[in-house]
C-alpha cells in the first residue's frame, strides 16, 4: 500500500506539474516569446517634446564611464538635459560626473544631492523625488517628459528618440524597456537569462500592454514618463516606500488612467557586472521577499510553486526510468521539455548557448534558495538593502 501510495502521488505531482506547464506555454500572455519592442509604427513628433533625463547614482563611479557619456552624448531634436542626483556617495561619483561630462559634448548635466532620505523613503525613490522637483523647477517650463534611468544603464545615440517617438506615436504615458543585462562570466549566464524569463513569467509583457488588464509593470532601468501622469499618479510620492520601485511605479500610472508599455530593449544595456553568484543572490535575494508582500502563506505557495513547476520534472523523468513507471517518465519528460522550448527565445536574446535550457530547474532551485533567504533576512531585522542602506520592514506599494 505505501509503494502504490507512492506511486500515486509521483503520478499525480508529474502530471500536476504538465498540467501547469501546458497552461503557462499557452495561457499565460505568451510571457516566453522576446519580440514585444517598441512599439510599430514610430513617426517623429510635429514638436520635439522637452525631456529631463533623471539618474540616480549611489557609489556608481565603477559603471559611470560607460554610461553616463552614453546620456550626455543622445541625438535627441529636442530639448533635453542630465540631471545626475548624487544619493551620497562616497566613491567621488559626482566629481566624476562633471569630469565626465567636460570630456564629452553634448547635453547638459547637472548634479544635485539630496541628502540622507527622510523617515518612510527609501534610498533610490528619495534620489528620484530631488531629481524629479530639480526638473521640473530649473527652467520656466517643466520638462514634457521624463527618462528614469539607472546608473548602469548605457543608452545607444538614438534611444531618447525612439522612446519619445514610441510615447507620442502611441499615446503612451509610460513606456519602459527592460535593459539586455550583461551576460559574461558562468554565473551571469545561468542566472541573468533566467531572471527576465521569471520576471517575463510573473508580468507578462503583452497583458502588462493591454490597457484593461490589471497587471501592471516596468522595469526601472529605462522608463520614460509623461511629467503630467507623474502628477497624476502622484509620484515618486505615493510610492516612496516601495522597494520594488519600478513596478509600482507603473501599478501607480495605470490605476490613474495612464497607459503604459513595457518590452524588451534592443540597444539600451546594462553594463553592471554580476562576475560571482554572491552578487547576484543579493541583487534577487534584496526585493524577493518585499515582490511576496512579506507574507508567510504567499512564500509557502511560492516554494511549492517552485517545486511542482521546476523541479517535478526532471525527477519526475528520472524517477520514472529508474523504477519503471513510463506515465511518470513521460509526463515528466514533457514538461521539462516545454520548460526548455519556452526558455530557449530568451536564451537567443541574450546571445547565449540552447545548451543552457535543460539547466533552468537548477537555476530555478538558486531562486527559490534566495526567495527563503530573502525571508530570512526580512525576519531577522535585516530587510531589504540598497548600496549600503536597509530597510527594515519596508511595504511595497
Amino acid at each position: 500500500m505505501g509503494l502504490l501510495t507512492a506511486a500515486d502521488a509521483a503520478t499525480g505531482a508529474a502530471f500536476a506539474s504538465l498540467a501547469a506547464w501546458l497552461w503557462l506555454t499557452l495561457a499565460q500572455g505568451m510571457f516566453w516569446r522576446t519580440d514585444v519592442r517598441l512599439p510599430e509604427p514610430r513617426t517623429a513628433p510635429a514638436r520635439w517634446p522637452s525631456v529631463a533625463i533623471v539618474v540616480p547614482a549611489r557609489d556608481e563611479a565603477e559603471v559611470l564611464p560607460r554610461s553616463l557619456p552614453s546620456l550626455i552624448a543622445q541625438d535627441y531634436p529636442g530639448e533635453a538635459e542630465v540631471v545626475l542626483v548624487d544619493d551620497g556617495s562616497t566613491d567621488g561619483t559626482a566629481a566624476l560626473a562633471l569630469e565626465l561630462a567636460r570630456e564629452q559634448p553634448g547635453l547638459p548635466l547637472t548634479v544635485v544631492s539630496p541628502g540622507e532620505p527622510a523617515p518612510g523613503w527609501t534610498g533610490k525613490l528619495w534620489a528620484l523625488r530631488h531629481g524629479i522637483a530639480h526638473a521640473r523647477t530649473a527652467h520656466p517650463t517643466e520638462p514634457d517628459f521624463l527618462l528614469l534611468t539607472d546608473a548602469d544603464i548605457a543608452h545607444e545615440p538614438d534611444s531618447l528618440r525612439e522612446l519619445v517617438a514610441a510615447a507620442t506615436s502611441a499615446d503612451l504615458d509610460l513606456v519602459s524597456q527592460m535593459a539586455r543585462l550583461r551576460v559574461v562570466g558562468f554565473w551571469e549566464r545561468l542566472v541573468v537569462p533566467a531572471f527576465v524569463y521569471f520576471f517575463a513569467q510573473l508580468y507578462p509583457f503583452r497583458r502588462t500592454n493591454r490597457p484593461g488588464a490589471r497587471t501592471a509593470a516596468a522595469a526601472g532601468g529605462c522608463v520614460l514618463l509623461r511629467t503630467g501622469a507623474a502628477v497624476k499618479a502622484g509620484v515618486p510620492d505615493s510610492i516612496r516606500q516601495a522597494v520594488i520601485d519600478d513596478v509600482s511605479l507603473a501599478r501607480a500610472v495605470k490605476r490613474s488612467g495612464g497607459r503604459i508599455w513595457l518590452g524588451l530593449a534592443e540597444r539600451v544595456d546594462s553594463v553592471r557586472p554580476y562576475p560571482v553568484l554572491g552578487d547576484l543572490w543579493r541583487m534577487v535575494s534584496r526585493s524577493a521577499y518585499a515582490q511576496l508582500r512579506h507574507r508567510p502563506l504567499l512564500l509557502a505557495g511560492t516554494v511549492a510553486g517552485l517545486v511542482l513547476v521546476y523541479l517535478v520534472p526532471p525527477v519526475a523523468l528520472l524517477g520514472g526510468l529508474a523504477t519503471g513507471h513510463p506515465a511518470v517518465a513521460w509526463a515528466g519528460g514533457l514538461a521539462w521539455l516545454l520548460m526548455a522550448g519556452t526558455y530557449l527565445p530568451m536564451l537567443r536574446y541574450h546571445r547565449q548557448s540552447p545548451a543552457l535550457a535543460p539547466l533552468l530547474p537548477f537555476t530555478a532551485f538558486l531562486y527559490l534558495l534566495m526567495t527563503v533567504d530573502s525571508a530570512v533576512q526580512h525576519y531577522r531585522g535585516r530587510g531589504a538593502a540598497w548600496k549600503g542602506r536597509t530597510y527594515a520592514r519596508p511595504s511595497d506599494a
